[in-house]
């Protein structure tokens, strides 16, 4: 893994305390908020300068290439820098459900998931607490730690710190939401989504490369999930000409179909049903027709 080359040569430590030392004014995500978490100070993401950890297990629902035979090694964060009113996790991204960590505690957490068999480190919602985790690896590999990580994020991220963490993530996982502004405005407080997250899952592909995956598991690369919304809301058609365009023909798309009100959606006519089997079916059937060879 790449992270443990970083951390022989000295360098993981160095970033450690760079990213650390960031905190003091905030800037580790696009919301910028320039609070000084490490004074209490509380800023978009409600976290301040230790993580605090939802859940730490072995995931069995993941997508294929990253259960494998012993599961995703998956620590959920509490709170996110995404205000998706439809969160289907919203007591962890909204409501902060979860226990502070320190980072020696967020390293056992890791070492202890490859105790049990993981086949990977699945770190859920890590924008915000981007600075805690690599703290946590830094002590995780001298423990023995050896897994791929996996960043498995909205795609809401700073280019600036995506540059600054190159070689420590194995996996990118964004979450591609949306390609039109008015509904990242309405439904998720980021009307600067589409421009952000374009300019941040180049760099993840400029970083990983296309999805590589041994016997099975999933090694190194980029890996995108986009979540179907009802009534075209995502625009779904624009993304994935975006990722044919920009990006690759083999990138690997996880087109999602399990969207079901929850939270403050039914607040929302747009967003207050399921999606129905002609809209999950059109936008995979776009994927096809345009050639991205890895959709599932």
């Amino acid at each position: 893994m790449s992270y443990l080359l970083l951390h022989r040569e000295g360098k993981l430590k160095g970033l450690s305390a760079e990213l650390l030392k960031r905190l003091a004014c905030c800037t580790l995500c696009p919301r910028n908020c320039r609070v000084n978490r490490l004074e209490a100070q509380k800023g978009f993401c409600q976290t301040l300068d230790k993580a605090i950890v939802s859940s730490a297990f072995l995931h069995f629902g993941e997508e294929p290439e990253l259960v494998g035979r012993g599961g995703s090694g998956t620590i959920f964060f509490a709170y996110c820098n995404l205000g998706c009113l439809y969160c289907q996790n919203h007591s962890i991204s909204h409501s902060g459900e979860g226990r502070t960590v320190s980072a020696e505690e967020l390293a056992t957490l890791m070492v202890h998931l490859q105790e049990q068999g993981a086949e990977n480190i699945n770190l859920v919602t890590p924008s915000h607490v981007v600075a805690q985790i690599v703290a946590a690896l830094v002590i995780a590999a001298d423990m023995g730690l050896k897994l791929p990580l996996v960043y498995n994020c909205g795609g809401y991220e700073s280019l600036e710190t995506l540059r600054l963490i190159e070689g420590v993530f194995d996996i990118y996982m964004p979450d591609f939401k949306y390609s039109q502004s008015a509904p990242a405005q309405r439904f998720s407080s980021a009307p600067d989504y589409w421009e952000i997250a374009q300019a941040a899952v180049q760099e993840m592909h400029r970083q990983v490369g296309d999805l590589v995956v041994e016997e099975g598991r999933a090694r190194k690369g980029l890996l995108i999930r986009h979540l179907v919304l009802p009534h075209k809301l995502a625009g779904s058609f624009k993304i994935l000409d975006f990722i044919k365009d920009e990006l690759s023909l083999n990138t690997y798309v996880n087109i999602m179909r399990q969207y079901y009100p929850c939270y403050r959606a039914s607040e929302f006519k747009e967003l207050g049903r399921r999606i129905n089997t002609a809209e999950y079916r059109e936008v995979v059937e776009y994927a096809q027709h345009i050639g991205l060879n890895r959709e599932f």
